[in-house]
């Protein structure tokens, strides 16, 4: 079981998330003694008799003042089996975005629903793009149980609902928790309100949930092919030619290995060029190795003189499509709307190309049907597609995260204005 947890919360305004990442703060003891008194200070000036905990998160000054969380709030702590970072994503509809920086980086996403309204739009929007980010596993977190008397009956009816939305969206692995933020239930300690609950805490959910064992589940692309383990992506971040008595000692290419392993002998094929080489060694700045695992930063150095540049992929196995042509579902995330036929810049790995943005169809998250459109605007997703100047290497984002993820960019503001997951070449 690997040590680093990283966890998005998400639900709709008012569903308790800023309280419940503070519960877990402070019943796991990691709150420092002059945060606390600020806390309750702040709550004495509010009227509240205790301590409200959400502000132990909600840190900017205008969300204390409004109640709400605008922003990504990243917090950490750490108890005997793990260390945890922690993103409390914003609830509302026009800050869907941010919750698309949250849960892009998360191995679990905390998708809390107040137990007397149950699946709200929203809810469904951010199980949906967690989803959506292959995010590993997903917790329903059915908050304010103490409002419905603890009632089975309601945990069970938001359950079976939130089942038929995880099946619809290919939620791979999900669990389902009955707490209370505001008290506590279930959220560190178990709960005496909650006899026909059997599973544990949400902390200890968290502390004993076997991340690795997701990860290992194959990802698959679109055809239901898994990705298979010699599958290397390297995309090229820069050209190193170290200097010695002023001649060039060897041309090395820096970058993160991010899928495969890459060892010395190791064949590999430079994309799009389509040239062949061998690795010919590994270096770091700590000195050689002899592999690199997928998350490592390396300067890789090929056996042949061939031509390499920025944006350039190394891959073995599999190879990834070269193409000029794909389809993608995007988040789109800027105030003005997509414009048909509009230009924009793509950002991908390490590469970048000017592309025209045509939009096909619109996601309805409440009932995961699609339809067509010919635009998409603030918080909408969709399916669009992309046709680029330049060739791109990309797989599936069901397949490769790395090579199947993009941004979209204005070329005129230069603001980015859609994130993307490929779902393949056409």
């Amino acid at each position: 079981m690997e040590s680093l947890l990283r966890v998005a919360t998400a639900g709709s305004v008012d569903d308790g998330k800023s309280t419940l990442v503070g519960r877990l703060l402070h019943d796991a003891k990691a709150v420092f003694a002059d945060q606390l008194a600020a806390v309750e200070h702040a709550s004495r000036r509010r009227g509240y008799d205790e301590a409200d905990l959400a502000l132990l998160v909600d840190g900017l000054r205008a969300e204390r003042e409004q109640g709400i969380t605008i922003d990504v709030a990243y917090r950490y702590f750490a108890t005997p089996r793990r260390t945890f970072v922690l993103a409390d994503t914003p609830g509302h509809i026009q800050y869907t975005r941010n919750m698309v920086t949250g849960a892009s980086t998360a191995d679990v996403a905390i998708v809390l629903v107040d137990a007397r309204k149950g699946l709200v739009e929203q809810s469904r929007r951010h199980a949906t793009i967690a989803a959506l980010l292959r995010v590993r596993h997903v917790v329903l977190a059915v908050n304010k149980m103490d409002l419905v008397g603890f009632a089975e009956e309601v945990f069970d009816e938001i359950l079976a609902d939130f089942a038929a939305l995880a099946e619809r969206r290919s939620v791979r692995s999900w669990s389902a928790v009955p707490i209370s933020a505001l008290l506590g239930d279930n959220v560190v300690d178990r709960s005496a309100a909650t006899p026909w609950y059997a599973g544990p805490p949400l902390l200890e959910h968290l502390e004993t949930l076997d991340i690795q064992e997701n990860r290992e589940l194959p990802a698959e692309d679109a055809a239901g092919e898994a990705a298979a383990e010699d599958e290397v992506r390297f995309p090229v971040q820069l050209v190193i030619r170290p200097r010695r008595h002023g001649y060039a000692d060897f041309r090395g290419y820096a970058g993160r290995v991010e899928a495969g392993t890459l060892r010395p002998g190791t064949p590999v094929t430079v994309l799009p060029s389509g040239q062949a080489s061998t690795v010919a060694a590994i270096d770091t700045a700590d000195g050689p190795l002899a592999e690199a695992g997928a998350g490592r930063s390396v300067v890789v150095r090929l056996a042949d003189d061939v031509d390499v540049s920025r944006g350039d992929l190394l891959v073995a196995g599999r190879p990834p499509s070269v193409t000029r042509e794909l389809a993608v579902t995007v988040c789109w995330l800027a105030e003005e709307p997509l414009r048909p036929g509009g230009r924009y810049r793509i950002r991908h790995t390490t590469r970048e190309v000017r592309a025209v943005v045509e939009p096909r169809t619109r996601l309805d998250v409440s009932t995961s049907d699609s339809a067509p459109t010919d635009t998409l605007a603030l918080n909408d997703i969709g399916q669009v597609l992309l046709r680029t100047a330049e060739p791109l290497v990309v797989d599936p984002y069901s397949r490769h995260r790395a090579t199947g993820a993009l941004l979209i960019v204005d070329e005129t503001s230069g603001a980015t204005v859609a994130a993307g997951m490929v779902e393949g070449a056409r």
